[in-house]
């Protein structure tokens, strides 16, 4: 899996974590207030350079109050992108590949009572939507997204990728 699970992810309040203790960090959070619902969200986003770096965030919401998200910027040394179609498909493929690690991992520490209780992992959220650029991809970026077993969220619903992720750009 690229670099994207190398290297730490950045919380505003713990700081520097890696991977492991990002998972810990969700569930403490989830367990603290195990009455609340959660929603489990990434996105990411790109500047428009021809070697971007891509700044992705998990976004966990303790639904009615607030949440915590979780940032790390991937970058490749020797990888240009050419168009902004590549950039915006590597945004939404470095989603799906962390969101698909995230549930794997969450569901193995979880126990059985609470895999469909009070918590969800069911969408990304991309950078793309029916206004400007993007707009022709859209198709392709659902399918992209659907076919990893996610539920797509667009512009204007996708403030994960489109405001969260975005102001690391």
């Amino acid at each position: 899996m690229k670099d994207i699970l190398k290297g730490d992810f950045y919380n505003p309040t713990v700081g520097n974590l890696d991977i492991n203790q990002v998972i810990e960090e969700i569930l403490s959070y989830i367990k603290s207030k195990p009455d609340r619902f959660y929603d489990i969200i990434v996105g990411c986003d790109s500047p428009s350079d021809e070697i971007p770096y891509f700044p992705v965030a998990v976004v966990v919401l303790r639904v009615g109050e607030g949440g915590r998200i979780f940032l790390k910027k991937i970058s490749y040394k020797n990888r240009k992108f050419y168009s902004f179609k590549e950039r915006v498909l590597e945004e939404v493929l470095i989603s799906c590949e962390l969101a698909l690690h995230f549930k794997e991992e969450l569901y193995k520490k979880l126990d059985n009572l609470e895999k469909g209780g009070n918590w969800q992992f069911r969408y990304i959220h991309a950078d793309v939507g029916a206004n400007g650029d993007t707009k022709d991809m859209i198709k392709e970026v659902v399918g992209l997204i659907k076919g990893n077993g996610f539920e797509p969220k667009i512009k204007p619903e996708s403030y994960v990728a489109s405001v969260v992720a975005d102001r690391y750009t």
